[in-house]
């Protein structure tokens, strides 16, 4: 059945697990976060399509099961899932993506290496999700691509099906044309996201250093220009800019470039928050601490999140601040989403090795400054402590979003806490009422967790106000792929 809305995302919109020798499809754990987000907008539509990619033993196989029909509690809608082998996803994700687009993306070109990429693959793969897209695709319908490890897919699709709609959204930064351009392949890249109608991002910089690219390549015309709105526009901030060029022509087509910065679904996080598992879990974890003052910092184990200069920022704080130790923990959370490249096992030793010096320097038989946790935490049980915690800290050295300082502050229904935020954080375009930290600075990350720890309730409270009011107002329940408008149901149309 032919889809009016079309959604390519690499990974699939639930989890695959064996029960009982029979393969069977689990809704997310949590219903916050970016898939929950992205299936929500099936019930908009008679019918979409999700294209994902699968491992495969075989992706010659047959007997293999490319597409399949669900009917969860977001819709019906078909799954067409791409058989892809243990080496083309290697060179797909693991080298291709995260060796050599992931660096530029976030500004560590020390770190990028294009020498292994097997680019023929990486095109490879993007062309069968454009493919997939254009064979699920009804006429003029939407297809909405998802990040950078599908940038090709616009360029393949567009030649495929020029009666569809295409919007793009790219969740993690936007370089700048000096960084970006260290890419052999960015005419290629810049081309495909020229063909579509709607490129969106997260934060307004996002998408000028988008538009600097394609100025910087190709013979492009800025036909339209906005002031960004007073809500992102953070002085102090190290993200802020004045003025968006909205839309763009190349060779006659008109490109535009939209800023939709993700929330949180604030109304599940609430009830979270209000329930009594969570009340009676924050209420154990704060006796636990007495009248020791708590530290929460999540994340993933990758470098670009700043998490061995955070636990040295602590280290320093506990070293020339001693009427702190034993009145203070650090429980900082750092889950591997990579354990099997180098890159990510080394910033995890380093974590692990900076975690343990801190306790060995300044911990006694009765306090251990940091907690070191290196599973996932599950979302309801994260909601109790940050509902505990007196300060969360958040300091990645860049970052898209960070819907961690969100889901802090949409937890926060007692209207206390402190966020500290780092300044390349694309939140904190948005939570100008965080204290700011830049990570690079040991001076700035050492006062920003002082004036959080040292802030008067009063203050606490007038900044929380106003975190939340931010917060609510972009609720991830109002997200659109950009300026573009999803197809109603036949039962809208016939109601209207």
């Amino acid at each position: 059945m032919p889809s009016d809305l079309v959604i390519v995302y690499h990974r699939q919109p639930y989890e695959e697990v064996e029960e009982n020798g029979k393969i069977v499809f689990r809704e997310n754990k949590s219903p916050n976060g970016i898939v929950p987000t992205l299936k929500s907008f099936f019930g908009s539509v008679d019918h979409g399509s999700w294209i994902a990619w699968k491992l495969a033993d075989d992706p010659e196989n047959p007997d293999f099961e490319q597409r399949v029909e669900i009917n969860d509690a977001y819709g019906q809608y078909s799954v067409s899932r791409l058989p892809l082998s243990a080496d083309q996803v290697r060179e797909f994700y693991h080298v291709t993506s995260k060796e050599a687009f992931w660096p530029i993306l976030h500004g560590f070109k020390e770190r990028y290496n294009y020498d292994p990429v097997d680019w023929a693959n990486f095109q490879a793969v993007n062309r069968r999700f454009a493919e997939a897209a254009a064979e699920e695709a009804s006429e003029d319908a939407l297809v909405w691509v998802h990040d950078y490890n599908l940038w090709l897919v616009p360029g393949y699709l567009r030649a495929l099906r020029p009666d569809v709609r295409i919007a793009f959204f790219h969740h993690t930064p936007f370089p700048s044309a000096d960084m970006f351009n260290l890419l052999p392949w960015r005419k290629e890249i810049a081309r495909s996201l020229l063909a579509c109608d709607d490129v969106g991002f997260h934060i307004p910089r996002y998408a000028a250093n988008f538009v600097s690219v394609a100025r910087s390549l190709f013979d492009v015309e800025t036909t339209e220009r906005q002031p960004v709105p007073d809500k992102w526009i953070a002085e102090g901030t190290a993200l802020t800019e004045r003025v968006l060029p909205n839309v763009i022509r190349y060779k006659g087509h008109d490109i535009n470039v939209s800023v939709t910065p993700v929330g949180v679904d604030v109304g599940y996080i609430d009830k979270c928050a209000r329930s009594e598992e969570a009340e009676a879990n924050c209420a154990a974890i704060r006796q636990d601490l007495g009248d020791t003052k708590l530290i929460l910092s999540v994340g993933r184990t990758d470098y670009t999140k700043g998490g061995t200069e955070q636990l040295s920022s602590f280290e320093r704080l506990l070293e020339n601040n001693p009427e702190l130790r034993g009145n203070i923990r650090l429980m900082h959370v750092s889950v591997s989403a990579n354990r099997n490249m180098a890159a990510y096992e080394e910033v995890q030793n380093e974590i692990e090795q900076t975690a343990g010096r801190v306790n060995g320097r300044f911990g006694t038989l009765d306090w251990q400054p940091v907690a070191l946790i290196s599973r996932a935490i599950p979302f309801t049980s994260l909601v109790s402590y940050y509902r505990a915690a007196d300060v969360v800290w958040t300091t990645p050295l860049a970052d898209g979003m960070n819907l961690v300082a969100k889901e802090y502050v949409a937890s926060r229904i007692d209207g206390d806490g402190v966020l500290v935020l780092s300044e390349f954080a694309g939140a904190a375009v948005e939570l100008g009422e965080a204290v700011i930290a830049n990570p690079f600075s040991h001076r700035s990350m050492d006062r920003a967790i002082l004036t959080a720890l040292d802030m008067p309730e009063e203050e606490r409270r007038r900044r929380m106000a106003s975190l939340r009011d931010a917060v609510r107002g972009n609720d991830v329940r109002n997200w659109t792929p950009g300026s573009l408008k999803i197809k109603p149901t036949s039962t809208e149309v016939s109601a209207a």
